[in-house]
Order: C-alpha cells, then structure tokens, then sequence
C-alpha cells in the first residue's frame, strides 16, 4: 500500500454490518495529511462518527504525528500501519502502529503541570486521551488503540 490508495475493504456479518480498511505511509510527515484525509473522507462514508469526526481527526494526526516522530524517527523508508474500524454497536475504532521501540505512556509527563507548560511539544498523547473515548497502548507502546463511540 502507499499512501495515494489506502486500501479500503467492507467485512460485513450477518448481524451487524462492520466497515473495515487499512492504509499504510511512509515515516516521514509530508505522508500524514493525504492519508488523513481520505480516512476523514471515509470516516465520512461510513457514517459512525456522526458529530464527532473532529475529534476523530485530531486525534488520528496527533497519533500519525507521534508514529513519525518516534517511531519512524523521520525515516521515509520506514512505514506506518494503519487500521479503522466502524462498528454501528460499537463506534469508531482506530489503530496506528510503527515500527519503534515503543514507550511507556506512565512516564510520559502531563502538559499542564509544571514546566510542561511551557515545552511547545508534548501534548499529543494529552489530546489524544482528551478527545478520544477509550485509549489503550499495545505491543509495549508501539500501537495506539482509539475508539470514539
């Protein structure tokens, strides 16, 4: 996959319909808007963020954003993961894993206390958790798991 075509598949289950597609980019930033955009797009089609897709949106850049910096650390020939998920029970599901070493969200400091304040980086995860329902980290920090119901 590149970034000019995510691929976007249909599951569909006898008793519930559920939207699925993946989409993968390279780790560099120029990579993150194009991709954001046409899953805001489906997003959109799919009809199960009805009102939240803003939210949705932040949160998909401040996830991409984290995924090039961190994990990809800038390198274009290293790729980003992504998977989106709309299950009309269960709300909107975004996963975005990269290649890193991953982290461990614990120690990583709030941006309203203390010094952070005045840091101009850092926030991502803050804004993430803020705008986001259900937040989870797997595979040692290297997947972020977002729902928005």
């Amino acid at each position: 996959m590149t970034t000019d075509e995510p691929v976007k598949r249909c599951q569909f289950d006898e008793s519930r319909m559920v939207h699925q597609f993946d989409a993968t980019l390279a780790g560099c930033v120029d990579a993150i808007p194009p991709v954001v955009e046409r899953i805001m797009r489906i997003v959109g089609e799919m009809g199960c963020a009805g009102g939240k897709e803003f939210d949705i949106e932040i949160a998909l850049n401040e996830a991409l954003a984290n995924a090039v910096e961190h994990g990809c650390q800038h390198d274009p020939s290293k790729e980003i993961q992504v998977r989106v998920e709309c299950d009309p029970e269960a709300g909107m599901l975004i996963i975005v894993r990269d290649p890193g070493s991953g982290f461990d969200p614990a120690r990583v400091r709030s941006p309203v206390v203390g010094e952070q304040i005045f840091t101009d980086h850092g926030r991502g995860i803050f804004l993430i958790d803020r705008l986001m329902d259900e937040v989870r980290y797997e595979r040692g920090g290297t997947e972020i798991w977002m729902r928005k119901k």
